[in-house]
């Protein structure tokens, strides 16, 4: 029975991947466009220099949205595999994330460590254009591995331009490393809806305090939590309720309507509850997402390109900065000539992807299910989407 469990193919929900691969998408867009402004490009011209500045500059919210999947996804593998939140077996929870999170994470800085120790400018620590003493690099890393270094980039700036995209990392998995305590601890599902709920009033009140700091406003861990405290309470309901296929319909139109307004309304003037309508928008999608996955629009033939993104996403967070500090070391914005920036461009997403897949077929994966299946002491679970 373990074999053909392990064996059995992930179950993957199109809605969520699609939703991944433009979340994705948008962050190596406005990673690349910081690099390279891509509002001074072509592109500008064929889709107007508002839109493409909307566009691009509003790509944090593709962090919102990875939040709010990620605590619906936690939240729905942990009913699946314990019953109810307050069963949730703590230990095969961390060996769960530590096999997903750790050993990808660890090849990624590994990698920084070898070109910041060629003298590659782009991994170097410097803030202002003046460099940092190598303790900072070491201590980087090490705020990356124990999940903290929003904390240092909120004291120190924007410092090296690889490891501060790992902010993100840190927000998730605080987390995740207090979520099964807090199931555990509130033993009722109604207490830890309480606490999801407090913790989505709490965001656009932290919001308010900092509005005129991006580094607290975005990266603070209570700024961030009521996204993914939004994505838990929409697994609560869709495993608790049935919608019918109108409310279904009718609720992914509203969630596509109000996902694709507020990302283009923006973040500038609208810091305090702009993030909480992403979050919102997400979770009224992934609650009205299909029983049978493979009937949504979302799986499509045109949408599979973004599908792919999706399902490497993980990957694609940790290496496309990578990729792109290397390019940047190769080429700098003022040597890039205007007509090049889209070839450019779709280079680095190339790249980035080749990367990714690469990665996830020969290390992710197989690292993921050795770890779990090596540190798990009970029967290993069918595998799920994650």
């Amino acid at each position: 029975m373990s074999a053909l469990l392990r064996s059995m193919p992930v179950q993957r929900d199109a809605r969520i991947d699609l939703l991944r691969g433009i979340a994705i998408l948008v962050v190596m867009l406005l990673h690349f466009s910081l690099t390279y402004r891509l509002t001074q490009s072509p592109l500008a011209v064929w889709l107007t220099p508002q839109f493409v500045r909307a566009l691009i500059i509003n790509g944090n919210y593709g962090v919102t949205i990875f939040f709010a999947i990620s605590g619906f996804l936690i939240t729905s593998n942990s009913l699946r595999r314990a019953g109810t939140l307050a069963q949730i077996d703590m230990r095969k929870f961390y060996v769960y994330r530590f096999a997903r999170i750790m050993p990808t994470l660890l090849l990624a800085l590994l990698a920084i460590i070898l070109f910041s120790c060629l003298g590659l400018p782009s991994f170097a620590d410097s803030v202002h254009g003046k460099p940092l003493p190598a303790s900072y690099f070491v201590l980087a890393l090490v705020s990356v591995l124990t999940f903290w270094h929003n904390v240092l980039m909120q004291s120190v700036g924007y410092f090296n331009y690889c490891l501060n995209i790992y902010w993100s990392l840190s927000v998730e998995e605080v987390f995740y490393l207090a979520l099964p305590l807090a199931a555990v601890l509130t033993r009722r599902t109604s207490m830890f809806v309480a606490l999801c709920l407090a913790l989505v009033v709490a965001g656009p009140v932290y919001r308010a305090m900092h509005a005129d700091n991006e580094l607290f406003f975005m990266y603070g861990y209570v700024a961030c939590f009521d996204a993914i405290a939004l994505g838990c309470l929409a697994a609560l309901l869709r495993n608790r309720f049935d919608l019918s296929p109108l409310t279904n319909r009718v609720a992914t139109i509203v969630g596509v309507i109000t996902l694709t307004a507020t990302y283009f309304i923006g973040i500038d003037g609208h810091e305090v509850f702009g993030f909480s309508a992403i979050a919102l928008s997400t979770s009224i999608l992934l609650v009205s997402s299909p029983a049978l996955p493979r009937a949504d629009w979302s799986s499509s033939r045109v949408l599979q390109p973004l599908n792919w993104l999706g399902r490497h996403s993980y990957e694609l967070y940790l290496f496309h900065i990578i990729v792109l500090a290397l390019m940047r070391d190769l080429v700098s914005r003022d040597s890039l000539g205007y007509a090049i920036k889209l070839p450019w461009l779709a280079l680095f997403i190339a790249l980035s992807a080749g990367v990714a897949g690469v990665i996830s077929r020969l290390f992710s994966e197989p690292a993921n299910q050795a770890l779990r299946q090596y540190l798990s002491t009970a029967s290993p679970m069918p595998a799920t989407q994650e």
